[in-house]
């Protein structure tokens, strides 16, 4: 070889070298890029979602106040009930929805753990017939580990497997729908089923940790068509009447017993208690909180982020 064709060789070399650098450096530039984008983009969705919980506190503050300041209770919470109130500017700049419901609507979730005595028979069977009633007309797969899952988060692991023995001694409780959503989650990634999501739970439960009676006249005609052996379209249709009569003289003008279930209901007796749903509108985007109104008061602040 001559000189020539070394000097010619040896620039091939260096330039598939320099080549061989240059995709390198790309590939290097190119992973970085992405990478502050992702970082970039996250930072951004942070911030998004720092923004709105920020405005949903106000929102939450805001909604509490009014709350508070009317005093016929019942007036604005059986309005509240009926409807999914829309509040806005003409502008469009703020928009938001307002739903609430009753917070003791359905049969409180925790009467499945209570201790067994005689004040709390009628309310562990109720919600124990309950359950068992939904398991079988879903077809849940093992309503035993559900069970299992649900004693646990409200203080005994043992309970199910141990409930003819020792019954459970409350301890923590489940004390909102968000709650009980995480428990039915982790039973449906450990069992596999695909029915449990088609339960309607919300319908026929109520999850607070202090309630122990059912306010009626809000429940669902669901639970009431359940409670009273009734039948559902019947229900439904006085349900739906704004001026309706009360559920006693519903139920027993319609071949119902209200005095069957009577010791496990509210009456005539009004609960200031309330569950509210708020869904607004922030820079294109939808975002919902969740609290709840009891005793003069507000708690349970639930923020879920962009829907």
């Amino acid at each position: 070889m001559d000189k020539t064709e070394q000097i010619q060789t040896h620039v091939k070399h260096h330039k598939g070298f320099a080549l061989m650098i240059t995709l390198s450096v790309l590939s290097v530039i190119i992973a970085l890029t992405m990478v502050l984008l992702s970082y970039f983009e996250e930072v951004q969705q942070d911030a998004s979602n720092t923004k709105a919980l920020i405005q949903a506190d106000l929102y939450y503050a805001d909604i509490t106040t009014i709350f508070k300041g009317i005093k016929e209770k019942k007036t604005l919470f059986s309005v509240l009930y009926g409807t999914v109130l829309p509040l806005g500017t003409e502008d469009g700049r703020f928009s938001l929805l307002l739903k609430c419901e009753a917070l003791n609507k359905g049969v409180n979730i925790n009467w499945l753990g209570l201790t067994t005595n005689a004040k709390n028979q009628a309310r562990v069977n109720v919600a124990q017939e309950l359950f068992e009633m939904l398991a079988q007309e879903y077809s849940i797969e093992d309503p035993g580990r559900l069970l299992e899952l649900l004693y646990e988060e409200m203080g005994d692991k043992d309970q199910y497997s141990t409930q003819n023995q020792s019954r459970l001694h409350q301890k923590k409780g489940i004390i909102s729908y968000q709650q009980f959503v995480e428990i039915v989650s982790r039973y449906q990634f450990e069992v596999d089923d695909p029915e449990i999501g088609r339960v309607p739970w919300e319908k026929y439960f109520s999850f607070s940790r202090k309630s122990d009676k059912i306010d009626g006249e809000y429940s669902s005609p669901e639970l009431i068509a359940y409670l009273f052996s009734m039948d559902l379209s019947t229900v439904k249709e006085w349900a739906s009447v704004p001026d309706r009569t009360s559920l006693e003289t519903f139920v027993n003008t319609n071949g119902g017993s209200y005095a069957q279930r009577k010791m496990l209901l509210v009456g005539k007796e009004f609960l200031e208690e309330t569950q509210c749903s708020v869904r607004y509108a922030l820079d294109e985007a939808y975002y919902r909180f969740r609290f709840e109104y009891s005793e003069g008061e507000a708690k349970h602040f639930e923020f879920y982020g962009k829907e």
